[in-house]
């Protein structure tokens, strides 16, 4: 992590952790907003002006909250107005690096950096902290807008709808109060409830945790139960991209490495034709890529000393192929 801008030691997973064990999560730094004519934000935050080619995502595809983003950006149609680079899946010892990992962007061209870390320090040369992405950079300033997932949703749901023209909220009005309960029954039980069995410090955090984690999964199974294609009907809105990146990662990565192995989804018969629904819409399919998801999560030392990369699942919710060509399938050809 970096304090007062240097780097201070090798990358790490852990955060920090209450006196039981449990996993604590860092809050994000950097929260400013974007604003049609850069006006504050909903909470009052500093507002910076929507404009085409100014701001670009930051991003790398293991990262559940990094696909937030990506997947928020095709639904309101904003590949052409903000750009993205995607850094590679393999944690070094320096945190997120840009490189040539097959799908990454390659070097970076906007800053120069070689690290995440650098981009931080850019925005902030005196910044303590860890860094992470999913980061909002703001060309023209030469700054970090924000580096809070729940944050960019909202800034991508109606930050730039004076370029785009008004389309289909994720967060419509009439939904609010039901969006918001569901976003934290999932962000507690599921989103951050498998990172807390993950890297909980003690046998009771991780158990309860996992206790969580399948309690939350086993509420949206009879939630979809009745045979609603969403989570609140039949448009997706912000909670439904919030459960699909943490379902999407959950056989890949959760079950073994995490140890939230009570159940798959596969196993849970109304959640995995969920997913397999949202996987089929091209925002939601486009931003999972197995290599990547697999080769990040299985490079966390801490978790897996040997680094050896399981051969499955291929996909998120089996083994069948994907259309995303996978590490293994580039190596045999």
């Amino acid at each position: 992590m970096l304090i007062d801008g240097k780097w201070s030691a090798d990358w790490h997973p852990f955060q920090k952790s209450d006196e039981n064990g449990r996993f604590v999560r860092q809050a994000s730094s950097f929260r400013n907003w974007i604003t049609p004519t850069g006006e504050p934000g909903p909470e009052g935050q500093p507002g910076e002006k929507a404009e085409a080619g100014r701001y670009h995502l930051f991003v790398n595809y293991i990262c559940p909250w990094a696909g937030r983003t990506l997947i928020a950006r095709s639904l309101k149609k904003l590949e052409d107005i903000v750009s993205v680079s995607v850094l590679e899946p393999v944690l070094s010892s320096e945190g997120w690096r840009f490189g040539t990992f097959p799908g990454a962007s390659g070097p970076d061209t906007e800053t120069g950096a070689q690290y995440l870390h650098q981009i931080y320090t850019k925005a902030d040369p005196g910044y303590s902290g860890r860094a992470s992405v999913p980061v909002l950079w703001d060309r023209k300033r030469q700054t970090i807008v924000n580096n809070e997932s729940a944050d960019i949703l909202r800034i991508f749901d109606k930050g730039f709808e004076s370029l785009t023209g008004e389309g289909p909220s994720l967060r419509p009005d009439a939904l609010r109060p039901e969006i918001a309960a569901l976003n934290q029954l999932l962000y507690e039980g599921l989103n951050n409830g498998v990172y807390k069995a993950g890297f909980a410090k003690s046998q009771s955090a991780y158990e309860e945790a996992v206790v969580d984690v399948f309690a939350t999964l086993d509420a949206l199974e009879t939630r979809l139960s009745d045979g609603r294609p969403y989570l609140t009907g039949n448009e997706i809105v912000e909670s439904d991209i919030r459960l699909f990146v943490t379902l999407a990662r959950f056989d890949l990565a959760y079950v073994d490495l995490f140890k939230c192995n009570l159940k798959t989804i596969r196993e849970h018969v109304f959640l995995s034709r969920y997913l397999e629904r949202l996987y089929g819409h091209p925002a939601f399919g486009g931003s999972v890529h197995p290599d990547h998801i697999k080769a990040g999560y299985y490079s966390i030392k801490a978790l897996n000393p040997g680094g050896l990369v399981p051969m499955g699942p291929l996909h998120p919710f089996g083994q069948t192929a994907v259309p995303h060509t996978s590490r293994l399938d580039r190596s045999a050809a």
